[in-house]
């Protein structure tokens, strides 16, 4: 196994439709199979939480928006991605929902390859773009926000839910409130790493957690690990703005399940994006743990240690 290294600290910092309204219905039962759609259908909800503000130039204020990029597996003609406004496959559903926070000064635009694979083997996919941490923040991203993106994701959540209970909404139907995961990369993961065990704003309803290149976040109350769920961090070892020493140390303190996938000679962002095979190996790697632990496939979490082993590219530590 591997030995990590004792960490020098903790919390780095990482440089790294409007509220659908209408008669709540309940949602189809589960489909005994759930077969995965090759049309990824995209559709773009601005999320409204009036129970919290943004301050922008001049001290003027205005309500939380999250702009949120909803993926999910639809109809249509086969290899479509990212179709507008498509059909959904409801008939596979309802889907795992996963929420994916990304990092400081970008947009969820820049992993839409990883996304799209997710929402291809049957999970609906949001990602919302934090109102300050993102690349068009009004008045430049402001990293001092990051205290307030665990909440967002929640909201996303909830919201979510809201709208697949929803007879009249298009989402109606497709999550299953019982299968919830959180993921991100940088200060995302870092947000997804609190939605999951800080003791200030753990979400109770979140089922698996997938932090790339994260750390722990300063201002989530301290983190209490036990009773947490499954967790699958994913670190890039020449790493220089989220160090492996952080990850390495939240990793440690986690209880099992976890599992640990190495990227060699990976740096922050790139293998999340773009750089192969680095990409491919996240992807499946993700997938596998989440199809163990949401779609509650013990077989598919065999296959993490092989996936994760990778000859001068990927190592995994597996703690099941």
């Amino acid at each position: 196994m591997l030995q990590l290294p004792v960490a020098a600290g903790a919390g780095a910092s990482a440089h790294r439709a409007s509220a659908t309204g209408g008669q709540e219905a309940t949602p189809p039962a589960p489909s005994p199979t759930q077969p995965s759609s090759s049309v990824v259908g995209l559709r773009v909800l601005h999320l409204i939480d009036s129970s919290r503000t943004i301050r922008l130039a001049h001290g003027r204020t205005e309500p939380r928006t999250l702009v949120t990029y909803v993926r999910y597996p639809a109809l249509g003609v086969p290899g479509g991605t990212d179709v507008p406004d498509a059909p959904a496959a409801r008939a596979g559903g309802p889907y795992p929902l996963v929420v994916f926070g990304h990092g400081f000064a970008v947009t969820p635009r820049i992993y839409a390859q990883l996304l799209q694979s997710w929402t291809r083997a049957g999970y609906v996919v949001a990602a919302p773009v934090f109102p300050l941490g993102n690349a068009n923040a009004p008045g430049g991203p402001d990293e001092s926000d990051l205290v307030n993106q665990p909440a967002d994701m929640s909201h996303v959540i909830s919201r979510l839910l809201a709208a697949s209970a929803t007879a009249t909404s298009p989402l109606f139907g497709l999550v299953d409130p019982a299968r919830i995961a959180v993921a991100g990369q940088s200060d995302g993961a870092m947000t997804a790493l609190a939605v999951a065990y800080s003791r200030r704003f753990r979400d109770p309803r979140v089922g698996a957690a997938v932090i790339l290149s994260g750390a722990e976040m300063s201002g989530a109350g301290g983190f209490g690990f036990s009773g947490g769920p499954p967790l699958l961090a994913t670190q890039g070892t020449s790493d220089t703005i989220n160090e492996p020493r952080f990850t390495y140390a939240f990793f440690r303190a986690a209880r099992h399940p976890k599992y640990l996938l190495r990227l060699l000679g990976a740096g922050h962002l790139p293998p999340y994006t773009r750089q192969q095979p680095q990409l491919a190996i996240v992807e499946h790697v993700t997938l596998a743990f989440l199809d163990g632990y949401l779609k509650r496939r013990p077989a598919s979490l065999l296959r993490l240690v092989p996936l994760g082993t990778v000859s001068r590219a990927a190592s995994i530590v597996a703690d099941p």
